[in-house]
């Protein structure tokens, strides 16, 4: 039936030129020429009519699929094989796109309001949604079954530190041990796989950041979503268009944003080059920076960040790249997705200089039995607790 509505619309009207509500009193007077009202209750009728403007003017079943609060990701294979993640559990549902060219129309419509373009020049693009959940496109030839689509969804309602409490994430003596961190302006790197958490993670940090800061956040696509401060930058990169010109990498505005007198410097993510110059940053005077990296734990992760420095071509050997990261990050909090889908933190450690060449980890909190577990470990680096007339509680319970 819709597909009969559909082809009597692109047979004889100019579809784009048409505003919203010509679109849907067009759509329903096909529904009554070819005499289908009387088939349908007026539920069921508007219902279809809305799938049918969904599919012409909107992101066809998309829409459905995000307007489910419940649905925390979106992975479409091909136009006939969509998967979605609700409540940690993936599986595969019934809906299609009609075809590939549908699913290529939707794409470009979520594409080309971004100004970004994608095609078989360009063939994979990282981009978001008005309404802020990351999507990710491959194209053929790269993608040999056809477009893939992968989005990324955020909760409506900001998760903040009590609720990753009250859902098990972290402990409530972790989580006050970090915003006491984070006010006294130490440096923290989140790290963890493939969807545990790292962004939800960091915003959540971030609400104890003091208001009176100036803040720059940059990300390669922007999520992030820093409430509170009014003496906020955010920056966002760019890739190259079709001609190979026009590209703004995390480096540049790495380097662009040391000059724009920021207290602290928010890094979405890091995963290349861009490292040292986080490093940097952390290092140069912008105390209580903070970024997220993929990794496997928290020593993986410096290990990451070394491979990633020296993908910057610098000509450094490895122990001055390993004293630099010493010196540049003070707290590493790694998280971890479960087989059940559920995110938690599951190591807190410190970074304490250096021993026979390596970097030293100081674990304060780690994971036992699924849970979080205050180590004997204190706290050794207390110099800005110190500063801001703090003194660390361990440090207190050891006299």
């Amino acid at each position: 039936m819709y597909e009969q509505i559909k082809k009597e619309l692109y047979a004889f009207h100019s579809l784009s030129s048409l505003k919203d509500e010509e679109l849907y009193r067009l759509i329903n007077s096909v529904f009554i020429r070819q005499e289908l009202e009387g088939n349908i209750n007026v539920e069921k009728r508007q219902e279809a009519i809305e799938q049918i403007f969904s599919s012409i003017r909107g992101l066809g079943i998309l829409d459905e699929l995000l307007n489910d609060d419940s649905i925390s990701e979106i992975m479409i294979n091909s136009f006939d094989e969509i998967y979605i993640e609700r409540n940690g559990e993936t599986k595969q549902i019934e809906k299609r796109f009609d075809n590939e060219k549908h699913l290529l129309d939707v794409i470009q419509r979520i594409v080309g309001k971004s100004g970004r373009e994608v095609n078989t020049a360009n063939p994979i693009v990282d981009t978001r949604l008005f309404s802020g959940e990351r999507v990710n496109v491959v194209l053929p030839p790269i993608s040999l079954s056809g477009p893939v689509v992968t989005i990324r969804r955020f909760p409506k309602e900001r998760i903040v530190l009590e609720d990753l409490i009250r859902f098990g994430s972290i402990t409530a003596e972790a989580a006050e041990f970090l915003k006491r961190l984070v006010k006294r302006k130490y440096n923290i790197f989140i790290s963890g796989g493939t969807s545990s958490g790292k962004t939800t993670f960091l915003n959540a940090l971030s609400d104890y950041i003091p208001k009176n800061e100036r803040i720059i956040t940059i990300e390669d696509s922007a999520e992030l979503q820093i409430f509170g401060i009014k003496n906020l930058i955010r920056l966002e990169a760019r890739n190259a268009n079709t001609s190979g010109a026009g590209e703004i990498t995390i480096k540049e505005l790495i380097r662009t944003s040391l000059r724009m007198r920021p207290d602290r410097i928010i890094v979405g993510e890091v995963r290349g080059e861009e490292a040292l110059d986080m490093l940097n940053a952390m290092n140069t005077g912008h105390d209580g920076s903070l970024s997220t990296g993929h990794a496997n734990s928290s020593f993986d992760m410096i290990c990451r960040l070394e491979t990633m420095v020296l993908q910057s071509g610098v000509s450094f050997p490895l122990l001055a790249i390993r004293q630099h990261i010493a010196s540049s990050i003070d707290i590493i909090v790694h998280l971890q997705r479960d087989s059940l889908g559920k995110r938690r933190v599951v190591e807190i450690s410190e970074i304490v200089g250096m021993e026979n060449g390596e970097i030293k980890l100081n674990p304060l909190y780690k994971n036992e039995s699924g849970k979080l577990i205050k180590t004997k470990n204190k706290l050794i680096n207390i110099e800005k607790l110190n500063m801001y007339g703090e003194k660390d509680e361990n440090q207190e319970k050891a006299k």
